[in-house]
């Protein structure tokens, strides 16, 4: 079985989340800086067979897409373009982040790391995935 890949997309640095190779565990995988998302995506997909990509969708408290869509919408056309074997879909992301730093608090990580913003994309891209595979039966 393939793995699925989430991603929670900032416009210095992007969270990744992955599946194991059955499908069944989200864990956050990597921080990488945007303008590096694709190249890191391309080497990924080289090494590992992932059937679906998971981007985040960001949107404001009243349900209205975020500012950041303008860059997220022309990514994931550039995705479907570049790997047209794999399912690109969009995913709610609201709360993620609070959900993500709630979670490396409650989880007894040290201060100091609990503020390594490179961590919280991860572990938000990790919840998205989660919430994602729980939306569809995973």
């Amino acid at each position: 079985m393939a793995r699925l890949i989430a991603i929670d997309y900032g416009t210095k640095r992007t969270g990744l989340a992955v599946t194991d190779p059955l499908g069944i565990i989200a864990s956050p995988l990597e921080t990488v800086e945007t303008k590096q998302l694709e190249r890191y995506l391309a080497e990924y997909f080289a090494k590992e067979e992932v059937s679906t990509i998971v981007v985040g969708h960001p949107r404001q408290m009243n349900g209205e897409p975020s500012d950041t869509m303008r860059y997220i919408q022309p990514l994931m056309g550039r995705l479907r373009n570049a790997y047209p074997d794999k399912r690109v879909v969009a995913y709610d992301e609201r709360f993620t982040s609070v959900l993500a730093q709630r979670t490396i608090r409650e989880s007894g990580i040290g201060k100091m790391a609990r503020r390594d913003k490179s961590l919280v994309d991860k572990v938000s891209a990790a919840i998205i995935l989660q919430d994602y595979m729980a939306s569809v039966g995973m």
